[in-house]
């Protein structure tokens, strides 16, 4: 049975459940990032993919923002996005659609590109996974930040289960031929390491980041990210196409708003 809309699961929680705080709360992170720049946020090539964390905002937002800032000069170019997160609720193979025709945050509604997932579901490289969409947080706390740098665009989400690397790469690959390349964004959800002191923390999320930077994926674990199989799919669809990984930016909650003796490391990249 299908669904008119998935709505928000985690407002309230890991992000505002206000419209009017969430729309504050997200433009704050945004402009820290050209305050402080980090970066340069006018980058002069439009990213193919990114990757950003999905935690908190108060965890993650900043982190997520350095890389978002970036698609804020294509925010006229970009008409849908590709989002592929990990499953943290229900174990399954393979990829996973929601039925539904719009994804809701606070800020509305996100229309999903429902013809592309029919064509994914037919050819059976994907298949509907209600239960894995419903209380996912890896995918939604994604959304506000592309509402608000995007505007309006469409939405392909799927989350990804026990799959391998050429599987995920291969779904990608499919959406990628069946758009105009540079209206179409891929963003890809994931933590880093896990309740590691400060220190091993910072030490093992380099060693991921310079993994992502060479375009190696059979060197990342599941310990590494927590989005792993949906990373390392992304990876080898960026060796397929000659693309060039970058950090963006590399801190952990012990940088935000947590203790240093068990911090969660968060990571961005971009894709081009």
């Amino acid at each position: 049975m299908s669904i008119k809309a998935r709505q928000a699961a985690v407002a309230g929680m890991f992000y505002p459940g206000d419209a009017d705080e969430l729309h504050d709360i997200v433009t704050h992170y945004l402009n820290a990032v050209n305050i402080e720049k980090k970066t340069n946020v006018q980058p002069d090539k439009q990213p193919v993919a990114i990757i950003a964390p999905h935690a908190g905002y108060v965890y993650s937002g900043p982190i997520a923002a350095s890389v978002y800032a970036r698609l804020i000069p294509f925010r006229d170019q970009i008409h849908r996005v590709i989002l592929l997160g990990p499953s943290h609720r229900v174990p399954f193979r393979g990829l996973a659609a929601s039925s539904a025709e719009y994804f809701s945050t606070p800020l509305g509604d996100i229309p999903v590109d429902r013809s592309a997932l029919e064509n994914l579901i037919r050819s059976s490289q994907i298949s509907v996974l209600e239960e894995a969409h419903t209380l996912e947080h890896s995918l939604e706390v994604h959304l506000p930040f592309l509402q608000e740098v995007l505007g309006e665009f469409s939405l392909i989400p799927l989350v990804v289960g026990d799959a391998s690397p050429d599987v995920v790469s291969g779904v990608i690959e499919s959406l990628w031929e069946d758009s105009t390349n540079s209206t179409t964004l891929i963003v890809v959800s994931s933590d880093l390491s896990h309740y590691h002191d400060y220190n091993t923390a910072r030490e093992l999320d380099s060693v991921t980041s310079r993994n992502i930077e060479n375009l190696n994926y059979k060197a990342i674990q599941y310990d590494d990210a927590c989005g792993r199989n949906p990373v390392n799919g992304l990876i080898d669809f960026a060796k397929k196409h000659n693309l060039t990984a970058k950090t963006i930016d590399l801190r952990n909650s012990g940088d935000t708003a947590g203790t240093k003796d068990k911090v969660v490391g968060y990571g961005a990249y971009v894709f081009e």
